[in-house]
């Protein structure tokens, strides 16, 4: 069995159109997550990876050989996890979820993070709320309130001034918007 790491899986239709091109490739997955594939196959060849590499990329994946590289995507990934698809009312701290998440110590999980990516785990967390919340406002099926409620921020205001910072505009003043301004989460 081996275990590839691919960056720029968000969803599941990423996954499944990371299947579907491993599948065209005569590879067998037994598992596919968000940013990590595991295959029946022993190894690939040289052939096979470039191949693969080079299918992945043209659908907007990178399949990543340098493990701090996959140490970031398995972070961005759970991060992703934590707010896009599970219910975010949770008061668990953001870096005993990473720790434990990817069985690491936070602090070198921080560091690598800011040294490649430019940015804290914590700012990336919070780009990734205001997507979050942008989404939800662009629904237009819940309140402000009950928006700020299911990220579990502590107040309306919190979510606002936060949003304020992240975007240089009010909720309010995004949801008058006509256009979507909305990131793709792989952009964030």
């Amino acid at each position: 069995m081996t275990t590839l790491y691919i960056k720029n899986m968000v969803c599941d239709r990423c996954k499944m159109a990371v299947d579907h091109t491993l599948r065209n490739e005569g590879l067998h997955s037994t598992n596919v997550d968000l940013g990590e594939v595991n295959i029946e196959e022993d190894a690939l060849s040289k052939e096979q990876r470039e191949r693969l590499r080079n299918e992945l990329e043209q659908l907007g994946f990178e399949l990543l050989d340098d493990k701090r590289q996959q140490t970031i995507n398995k972070i961005k990934n759970a991060i992703i996890q934590l707010v896009h698809y599970r219910d975010n009312n949770s008061t668990l701290n953001l870096s005993d979820y990473l720790s434990s998440e990817l069985h690491q110590d936070y602090s070198a999980l921080s560091k690598l993070f800011s040294e490649v990516e430019g940015k804290t785990i914590e700012r990336y967390y919070i780009e990734q709320r205001v997507e979050r919340v942008k989404e939800l406002i662009k629904y237009d099926e819940l309140s402000l309130t009950q928006i700020a409620w299911k990220m579990n921020y502590s107040s309306t205001a919190y979510l606002s001034s936060q949003f304020k910072s992240v975007t240089g505009m009010t909720p309010t003043q995004f949801k008058n918007l006509k256009e979507n301004t909305r990131k793709a989460l792989d952009k964030i």
